[in-house]
Order: structure tokens, then C-alpha cells, then sequence
């Protein structure tokens, strides 16, 4: 969907921290009446970021229908439009597609059609540097850049050699004549080595530095960096976290996109000595799982809108908490991703239960911690 862009309401929204909201993808505004650009064209992107997409072995078994074959179509019913309204959606592929046998923790193996069902709700980009990325090895992470290429999926994170990385990273991506330049990086792979020549994006100041002075070189409009790091199931960054956003925003980076521990963690809207606003979010937690450790099953969807004039400017930014619902609690039949605004009407009481204590969970932490950002649609 597009709507037509307020300049009024533009000009409001840049004296002030982003306020929540979720925002349909913007039409370019300032066309003069034969539809061609003005001085005063303002270009407009919007972009969601969701958390991990795991795939466990109760996943496996729930989505496997009697023919053999794997279905996930029923996972993001209830989130497809919104994921499919924003002009980039973007999430971290936390599973290898090395094809059969399929496995879930702790070696995550997972049917394509898994990534096909993210695909089919509107997921445009796929992060793959995770502490899973080398799960089934050298095979596994290159069939499932092969997978990737094959559906002309945009990812990054990792490569089959250097020189595919030095061909594709940063990935670059334009939208609505913005150019957006994404970085991708983990704190490891679980202990098992990724050999040469594969390339798995680790955390790495001194590497990361010449990415992103790389990432400069390519005249973006924007640079974002999605970070694989914190420790799991604590909700709050650690210092380490702190240090190295800092560090990144610091270098050039523009906007900070983690995820990792398994849980939610706070976002914020940092103002820099320059007046540009950098979001930072620190945890989006896991979007779909199996998991049920406490404050396992929330997620977040991020969304951040972006203006260009003369410069690119963070113009507002929200976010909607999501839950796993899995079919032992909902009687569904397979995992399925709900977003806080679902009705409450339409679940069994025990799924209710759940539902509403880890969403009131997340909503506490967020009132106490969250800086310039509000939940959309908040009912």
C-alpha cells in the first residue's frame, strides 16, 4: 500500500524522536504535476527487521503434511500483511538448508520450504552470520547460499570464498531511490570451524572497519549493521553490546539492528552531536521457535521509516510485539506467529495465558527502558 506524503507532517516529525506507529511504504513526494522530480522531492523507504527464524524439531514434525512434503504457509498468516507492507523486510535466517535429514536443536537442518514460507509472507532479505550458519558444516552453509541465490533472495553474512564476499559485501540494496547498505556479523558458530575457503562474518573491529569503509565507498544513503551478539535470555545489553555500538555508530554506522539472546531486549533513539537520529535495537528476540524457557516465545518486528531530501533522515520508527504460538497450547496445526493486537477471542484459555503474561513481560521492560519509540496500534 501507498499513501500520499504530508511535507507539513515531515517537516513535524524531524524535530522530534520517533514516536511509534507503524508506516505504510511512501510514494516520492515533491513530483510537480507532470509526475517529474523537484527541488524539493523527498524520497521515502520504509524497512521492518524481525528476529530469528528458528526451526525445531516440534516445528519440523508440526509442519510435515501426510505427503511428505513440508508446509509453513500457516506460520505468518497473521503477520504477512504487515511484513508485505513495508518496501524491505529483513530477518535472520537462524537454520543451514543442507536438504535431508532434517534436525532441530542443537544442529538446526531445515526443509527449504521453510524459507520459502518466510519468502511467501513478505521477507525480502536474509541475514545468515548467526552462531547456527555452519550447523551442517561446509555443505550445509553452501547449499544454503546456493537455496538463497536459487530464489534470488538477497542475503548476507556468509559466502562460499573471499571472493564471493568481496563481490557482495556490503549488500547494497535500493528502494525507492534510497540506497541502503547493510552490514552482518556474529560473536561465533557454536564452536565448529568454518574452513577455507567459506567466509563466515564474525565480530571483528579491525574487519569491520574496512567493511564499512567500504560500505562509504558505495555512496549509500544509510549504513545498518544487524548484529549477532548479547548473552541468551538476559533482557537487558551488556556492556560489551554498549561498547560496541558506540564503536559502531562511531565509525559511520547509521542505524544498529541485534538480535541473539533468544529474548527481547530495549530499543532506543540516540540523537548524535550532528542532530541525526541512530536507532539502536538492542535484542528483537525470536520471531518463530519451539522454544518456551521464559520470555522465549515474544519477538519484535522493528520498523523505521527513512526520508531523503538533501540528506536521509530517521523520520519515525515503532514496533510491534509478536508471539509464538505452538500447537500443543493453540491447537493449531502449526507454529504460528501472533502479533499482540490478535484477538483474544480466537485463542484456547491456556494459549491466552501465555500470550498475555509474556507480552506483559516485554510491555515492562519497554515502558521502563525504551528511548524514542512507542509500540504501534497499541490497544
Amino acid at each position: 500500500m501507498k499513501r500520499k506524503p504530508f511535507l507539513l507532517l515531515t517537516l513535524l516529525l524531524l524535530c522530534f524522536a520517533c514516536q511509534g506507529g507503524a508506516q505504510q511504504p511512501g510514494a516520492q513526494a515533491g513530483a510537480g504535476a507532470d509526475g517529474a522530480e523537484t527541488e524539493d522531492t523527498v524520497r521515502r523507504v520504509t524497512l521492518l527487521f524481525a528476529g530469528d527464524l528458528m526451526q525445531h524439531q516440534g516445528q519440523i514434525n508440526a509442519a510435515r503434511r501426510a505427503d511428505g512434503t513440508w508446509d509453513y504457509t500457516d506460520c505468518f498468516r497473521y503477520v504477512r500483511d504487515e511484513i508485505s507492507s513495508y518496501d524491505l523486510a529483513i530477518a535472520n535466517l537462524e537454520v543451514t538448508l543442507p536438504g535431508p535429514p532434517y534436525t532441530g536443536y542443537p544442529q538446526f537442518r531445515a526443509p527449504d520450504a521453510f524459507l520459502q514460507g518466510a519468502l511467501d509472507a513478505g521477507f525480502d532479505v536474509m541475514l545468515t552470520a548467526n552462531n547456527h550458519c555452519c550447523d551442517s558444516h561446509q555443505a550445509g552453509l553452501e547449499r544454503t547460499i546456493r537455496v538463497l541465490d536459487s530464489l534470488q533472495v538477497p542475503h548476507l553474512g556468509t559466502y562460499r570464498t573471499q571472493e564471493e564476499r568481496d563481490a557482495n559485501y556490503p549488500l547494497l540494496v535500493e528502494r525507492n531511490g534510497i540506497r541502503i547498505a547493510l552490514l552482518n556479523y556474529t560473536y561465533d558458530t557454536n564452536g565448529i570451524p568454518f574452513r577455507k575457503p567459506n567466509v563466515v562474518n564474525l565480530i571483528d573491529r579491525t574487519q569491520m572497519a574496512a567493511d564499512i569503509a567500504r560500505a562509504k565507498r558505495m555512496n549509500p544513503d544509510v549504513i545498518i549493521a544487524n548484529m549477532h551478539w548479547g548473552i541468551e535470555y538476559v533482557m537487558t545489553p551488556n556492556k560489551q553490546m554498549r561498547d560496541l555500538a558506540d564503536w559502531l555508530l562511531a565509525q559511520g554506522v547509521d542505524h544498529v539492528i541485534g538480535g541473539h539472546p533468544h529474548v527481547v531486549q530495549p530499543v532506543e533513539v540516540r540523537q548524535g552531536k550532528d542532530g541525526a537520529k541512530h536507532l539502536v535495537v538492542w535484542s528483537l528476540g525470536n520471531y518463530i521457535s519451539n522454544m518456551t524457557k521464559d520470555n522465549t516465545e515474544v519477538g519484535l518486528m522493528v520498523n523505521l521509516t527513512l526520508e531523503k531530501d538533501s540528506v536521509t533522515r530517521l523520520t519515525d520508527c515503532g514496533y510491534t510485539i509478536t508471539f509464538c504460538s505452538r500447537p500443543a497450547v493453540s491447537g493449531r496445526r502449526v507454529h504460528t506467529v501472533l502479533p499482540a493486537s490478535f484477538p483474544q477471542g480466537e485463542m484456547r484459555p491456556a494459549e491466552r495465558e501465555r500470550f498475555n503474561r509474556n507480552i506483559a513481560t516485554a510491555r515492562r521492560l519497554f515502558e521502563k527502558y525504551n528511548v524514542g519509540i512507542k509500540e504501534n496500534n497499541r490497544q
